[in-house]
């Protein structure tokens, strides 16, 4: 394919870069502030620096406009509360004490106030810290942060666009603060909340802002008539601005849909728009309503939430037909390339071939800059990278690591019968009250406990050789040991043993099944200083040998009481992964259910009579528009129950979910047949109790008494209270009592007091129950 040159020359941009630094730099000087190890000024400092280093090297490989505003301490959209003065009442003299500590309490909370509600961003990975609004919201404007960011990156020469959330997406995103009804919605907001944008806006242009990119991903969802009407009047209000910067309209995760008119009428001077995967659609819609003559479009062609290389020659073709669409056509990645990791180049482990496939941020901003020169002065411009492209992919397409012929022999066999448990559940539950022998309300954690120090330490000294694996394995056993005495000392009744060897619930398992590749600098950020190594899962899976059972029976020796065997789930596997995109999700999640099946069997057959598969993921994988969510749920619960379906009637399986919306899926938690469900709850105050309860979900659930992404410790009358609130609309012949997740990341001291507060709370109320 041979194409000419742009009338005007394409340029190269993203949205946003991964915050943390080549070695995470800034999730330690973060922590060590927390920890009074790092002055205020310091950790300005470092943060500053990234900021510095990230924009030099998008300048360095050829992006002509840097992002501004995309770094964050915690979380972008808690920023925006910042920026627009939605600050929750609770928190408000924090914040005026001191800013920096006061943004922490909001998103970690104290001791003595709660923090604000988390859940995923769309269908990703990543978390956002949910706005609290209310009919009483005043907002104010401080673009502090906006301005300031924006003054360094000009300071320094470069070409920058400021990226907000923008209004829609922000109060769409919201909740109603506690204390207001329930059915108050935040979108009604709107007319009180465009003037402080108007005023930030204002102060950018002051500050030199020739562009700002305003981000509405939640335009990509289906909306109501009333809620697109809303798109419509705030960008007709802040079009019609005379003192404002020229406005950049960005939307992504899928196609814009119903939505793309509006914005594409509206009197703003450029969209920006999402060219993969489901939103490929965007090009047809784009047509359809007449391109965007004499506007700006930003072309997100190189996906920015997988790591697989670009195909050159089809975004070329793609751009090119884009070219007649608007007065200018720009290149960009899909998203933020937040949800990758920052650079390939230190994998060594990693096969050179294999590495080829393979694009991190660093690689993925080169496709963009590689694209838009292509687009600016034709293919024959790049026609060494289009060539080493296309060797790269057929590489990848001619890979024995794709294609295990005895896996997709045994994938085809399956039958609907795989997925089915041998009796229902009324009589599994049963048999499982006369096995496992339980009280009223149950309790148990989710799985992990904390990762002190000594075991991080301890899995460094083994990768390094400094210690050997009998010295390893050692401490590991050491660990158990404890785990297992505490839990039975503090009167827990279903133990875990605290997953001292895993590195990650879902690297963990991806290590020992073969089709999967494991990263050993590929952090991307899920949650403010949380990250996550996601594995790439690039070929066919299967399960060479047993991998938990030695250590659950290990702990099950040491205990009369019943532990839990712990595995994550197919679909967060998938999720959690970087997955392959060479054939159907369907078909990839089926395989990891059949590896995780023989994991099942092996554990009941070793004596486990309680299983947990752990399935976080499930809602953040739904799809963001309804007409998809059918066949998603389809395969996804039936990998589920395909993982789980071959135990005993008195094999107990629970699994487990966390920070997403639930409300909307209960269907299918139903038709997972899972027998126990634990949930996130503490932070919505029950919410997905109710939400079973109004569905009639018939099996057992424990909604979480125990916020673990806070340092707080509940206290035994605050969980109590709590436990009374599930008990409304969940009978005690089937709640559990629980945490929200698992305790990796939290510290002994807060741990042991959490949970001797949990149990307390669990005899407290069960001693209150009327006598049966």
């Amino acid at each position: 394919m041979t194409s000419k040159p742009a009338a005007a020359a394409a340029q190269a941009t993203v949205y946003g870069y991964p915050r943390q630094g080549p070695d995470r730099e800034l999730k330690k000087a973060i922590e060590g502030y927390w920890k009074g190890r790092v002055t205020a000024d310091a950790l300005r400092e470092t943060a500053a620096e990234l900021r510095r280093s990230n924009w030099r090297r998008l300048v360095d490989a050829g992006v002509h406009e840097v992002p501004t505003g995309d770094f964050s301490y915690y979380d972008h959209v808690l920023d925006t509360s910042v920026m627009v003065g939605a600050v929750p009442g609770r928190h408000r003299e924090a914040v005026a004490s001191d800013a920096l500590d006061g943004y922490f309490a909001m998103a970690r909370g104290t001791q003595d106030v709660a923090p604000l509600e988390m859940t995923k961003w769309f269908d990703t990975n990543y978390h956002y810290l949910v706005p609290e609004l209310g009919p009483d919201t005043v907002f104010t404007a401080d673009s502090t942060k906006q301005v300031g960011e924006l003054e360094e990156a000009l300071a320094l020469g470069h070409t920058a666009r400021p990226v907000l959330v923008g209004p829609v997406t922000y109060l769409l995103l919201a909740k109603p603060a506690p204390g207001v009804a329930a059915d108050f919605e935040p979108l009604t907001l709107l007319d009180r909340l465009l003037p402080v944008y108007a005023e930030v806006l204002a102060d950018l242009r002051a500050a030199g802002a020739q562009w700002v990119q305003l981000d509405e991903p939640a335009l990509v969802q289906d909306r109501t008539p009333a809620e697109l009407n809303a798109a419509n009047r705030a960008y007709r209000d802040l079009g019609a601005l005379t003192d404002r910067p020229q406005l950049l309209v960005a939307s992504y995760f899928d196609r814009l849909g119903e939505a793309l008119p509006i914005l594409a009428k509206a009197p703003v001077e450029g969209l920006a728009l999402d060219f993969t995967g489901a939103a490929a659609a965007n090009l047809d819609d784009l047509a359809a309503v007449g391109g965007l003559p004499g506007k700006r479009l930003v072309a997100g062609v190189v996906n920015g939430r997988n790591i697989w290389i670009n195909d050159y020659e089809k975004s070329l073709a793609t751009l090119a037909t884009l070219l007649g669409l608007a007065g200018r056509v720009d290149v960009a990645a899909s998203c933020s390339l937040l949800h990758v990791p920052l650079d390939t180049a230190p994998e060594k482990d990693i096969d050179p071939e294999i590495l080829r496939w393979l694009a991190f941020a660093r690689q993925k901003t080169a496709e963009v800059v590689t694209l838009a020169k292509g687009l600016a002065r034709g293919t024959e411009a790049v026609a060494a990278e289009i060539a080493a492209n296309r060797a790269a992919l057929a590489s990848r397409a001619g890979s024995p690591l794709t294609r295990d012929p005895v896996v997709r022999a045994r994938a085809e066999a399956v039958t609907d019968a795989d997925g089915r448990r041998s009796q229902p559940y009324a009589e599994r539950a049963a048999a499982q009250r006369a096995h496992l022998g339980l009280p009223l309300l149950p309790t148990t954690t989710i799985g992990s406990f904390p990762q002190t120090g000594e075991l991080r330490t301890a899995r460094a000294d083994l990768r390094a050789g400094r210690i050997d694996t009998a010295g390893y394995e050692e401490r590991i056993r050491a660990e158990i040991g404890e785990v297992i005495a505490f839990q039975e000392k503090t009167g827990i009744d279903v133990l875990v043993h605290g997953e001292p060897e895993r590195n990650d619930m879902v690297q963990y398992f991806a290590e020992q099944l073969t089709g999967y590749l494991a990263t050993q600098h590929g952090w991307v950020q899920s949650y403010g200083t949380r990250y996550v190594r996601p594995p790439v899962l690039a070929g066919d899976i299967s399960r060479p040998e047993p991998m938990t059972v030695r250590w659950t029976s290990y702990a099950q020796s040491l205990t009369g009481r019943p532990v839990k065997g712990m595995l994550t789930g197919p679909v967060t596997m998938l999720a959690w992964s970087f997955v392959r995109d060479d054939q159907p999700l369907g078909d990839t999640a089926r395989q990891v259910a059949l590896a995780l099946r023989d994991e099942v069997h092996d554990l009941e057959a070793s004596g486990t009579s309680v299983i947990q598969v752990d399935e976080p993921a499930l809602r953040e994988t739904l799809p963001l528009r309804a007409a998809d969510h059918a066949d998603y749920l389809a395969w996804a619960t039936e990998s589920f129950r395909l993982t789980t379906s071959g135990v005993r009637p008195d094999t107990q399986i629970h699994t487990h979910m966390c920070y997403a919306e639930y409300g909307d899926i209960v269907q299918a938690i139903d038709d997972l047949d899972a027998d126990v469900i634990s949930l996130e709850a503490a932070r919505s105050h029950m919410q997905v109790a109710h939400e079973l309860a109004a569905h009639g979900y018939p099996r057992e659930a424990g909604p979480g008494v125990y916020d673990i992404h806070s340092p707080r410790v509940p206290g035994a009358e605050e969980a109590a209270e709590l436990l009374r609130t599930g008990l409304k609309a969940i009978p005690a012949e089937r709640l559990w009592v629980n945490p929200d997740c698992g305790l990796k990341t939290r510290a002994w001291p807060e741990t042991r007091a959490s949970l001797e507060n949990l149990v307390a709370a669990a005899r407290t109320v069960r001693a209150e129950l009327p006598a049966s």
